[in-house]
């Protein structure tokens, strides 16, 4: 039996469904609120149990989240009983046994991992886990697409075949230093790549990289050893011809707009051209692309627009609210915002100021999960509602809601890597 403390956790619900279908006896523990990573356990009829430490039994294998420190009640009755893995010591050893292909970067590793799954599982029998409580395996497969996460150095215990790096800018500023350690760590990363890294070579921090395997860079810039010639977008699509050194490998027409989201499908082509793949299927396969949960994911409701995202990064804000401005520049954008970790709101103040200030309104919702004050940053989230004028403390209630609903016809953007989504349940409701 394989028992995981904190199993709705983004990530661990995903190797947890791995698992799970690869034959073996699984079940966890976590909160009993909903949150979107658990769907998937749901439907397999996984039993997620309430945290105590009773739950552990000395014949389990215990998989232990990453929110969850070393005085945690079942982690200290696990150390004491049971044969024990942090959840990317275990990923790491299981990536062992298959061609794994990293997705590692700031921003966009979980859409990008989405799109290398549909691509390369196109091709190859491929098993995958996503941040989003998305996993795949069986015994047959032969390719793994893993969102690799650089959250206290992680990634480091990957020794994958291949990796995307989409980008450089440092986060999760509560254990790194400074850019430079954060930077460090991509730099040792990339030296456990055995065959090939592809690389966002219009980013500074990428650009610094020394690797020890073969390395192709991807962007908008001619100077890289892919781009893309002939861009033309619309609101809805984007056409560009795909190039590699100077030669057409292929004319691509996408139902894909944003800067963003093409570094991310850059970096799976140039790895798909790497593999040999052909250029139409693969198209046919990113036309048959569905992105990953709470990743711009747009409701119409009542003719008001619900936008729920992923975002918590202020580049990531910025990148949603102007998104929202430009999909919908009839409409006021209304920011709900509930942050992750107080350190990354102290640090980032200003540029989450500058990020949320982009919408006419703009809602601020209080630090509530188990990892937000581990680092002892004592701020609430009045230290960011201070900064911006008129902005509002929301509660998360009924009362909350209710003051959202007022907004009917307009365009609410909801953006956490928490379980915001209650509330625009219950914003929706009250409408």
């Amino acid at each position: 039996m394989y028992y995981f403390i904190g199993i709705k956790g983004t990530g661990m619900a995903s190797l947890a469904v791995m698992l799970h279908d690869l034959g073996n006896e699984v079940c966890g523990s976590d909160q009993q609120k909903h949150f979107f990573t658990e769907d998937e356990l749901v439907k397999r009829n996984i039993k997620i149990l309430p945290f105590d430490e009773n739950n552990i039994k000395p014949e389990y294998t215990v998989i232990i989240g990453n929110a969850f420190l070393e005085d945690f009640p079942e982690v200290i009755r696990a150390r004491a009983l049971c044969k024990c893995y942090r959840y990317h010591e275990f990923l790491g050893e299981l990536m062992k046994n298959y061609k794994s292909i990293s997705i590692c970067g700031s921003h966009g590793k979980t859409t990008t991992t989405t799109i290398a799954k549909s691509v390369v599982g196109r091709f190859k029998n491929t098993g995958y886990l996503i941040g989003d409580g998305e996993g795949y395996l069986n015994k047959d497969c032969e390719y793994l697409c893993v969102e690799s996460d650089e959250f206290r150095r992680h990634f480091i215990s990957y020794y994958p075949e291949y990796a995307i790096i989409t980008n450089i800018e440092i986060d999760h500023v509560d254990y790194f230093k400074d850019e430079i350690d954060y930077f460090n760590a991509y730099q040792e990363f990339v030296t456990h790549v055995k065959n090939a890294v592809f690389y966002y070579g219009d980013d500074q921090w990428c650009q610094k990289l020394k690797f020890t395997c073969d390395a192709y860079s991807f962007g908008f810039e001619k100077t890289n050893d892919y781009y893309l010639e002939n861009l033309e977008t619309t609101s809805t699509a984007s056409s560009f011809d795909f190039m590699f050194r100077g030669k057409k490998l292929y004319h691509y027409e996408l139902p894909f707009v944003g800067d963003f989201m093409l570094i991310d499908i850059m970096g799976v082509l140039a790895l798909g051209d790497h593999l040999g793949f052909d250029y139409k299927e693969t198209e046919e396969a990113l036309l048959d692309y569905h992105g990953p949960k709470r990743r711009y994911i747009v409701e119409e409701y009542k003719d008001t627009i619900f936008v729920d995202d992923y975002a918590h990064h202020p580049t990531e804000v910025k990148v949603t609210l102007e998104a929202s401005r430009k999909r919908y520049p009839d409409r006021k954008i209304i920011a709900i915002f509930k942050p992750h970790r107080a350190s990354r709101v102290k640090y980032f103040a200003k540029q989450f100021k500058e990020a949320l200030q982009i919408a006419d309104e703009v809602y601020l919702l209080d630090f509530t999960s188990i990892d937000d004050k581990q680092d002892g940053t004592d701020i609430d989230i009045s230290y960011l509602a201070d900064m911006i004028p008129g902005s509002h403390i929301l509660s998360e209630d009924k009362n909350g809601a209710r003051e959202l609903a007022q907004y009917k016809g307009e365009c609410l953007v909801f953006m956490s890597s928490k379980d915001i989504y209650n509330i625009a349940d219950m914003t929706k409701e009250l409408m």
